[in-house]
């Protein structure tokens, strides 16, 4: 969400556009726009660059631990899996049995 200092920075820099024959209506008009810009911002969903930094190294740092995992993964399947392949379907002689 867009902190206030900037919206009042928005609507200030809106104002001080406006034609000197609204000037007399400068209060209301910067209410009414500080209310409106603030609603649309809130409806566009925005976070700020600072919000979108973090979430941008958090997601970096899940990716890093995600390929740290699928490599550890890979080693563990390989060290399980490949005395397996080499294991034959045969039974083992049992003991005891007819000679």
């Amino acid at each position: 969400m867009i902190d206030n200092n900037t919206l009042d920075d928005m609507v200030k820099r809106i104002t001080e556009m406006m034609p000197e024959s609204v000037q007399h209506l400068h209060a209301d008009i910067e209410k009414n726009l500080k209310a409106g810009l603030s609603g649309t911002f809130q409806r566009m969903d925005l976070v700020t660059r600072e919000e979108f930094e973090v979430q941008t190294a958090l997601l970096e740092r899940t990716r890093e631990r995600l390929t740290a995992m699928e490599s550890r993964v890979q080693a563990l399947e390989k060290r399980f899996l490949e005395p397996q392949a080499g294991h034959t379907d045969h039974p083992a002689p049992q003991e005891g049995g007819p000679a």
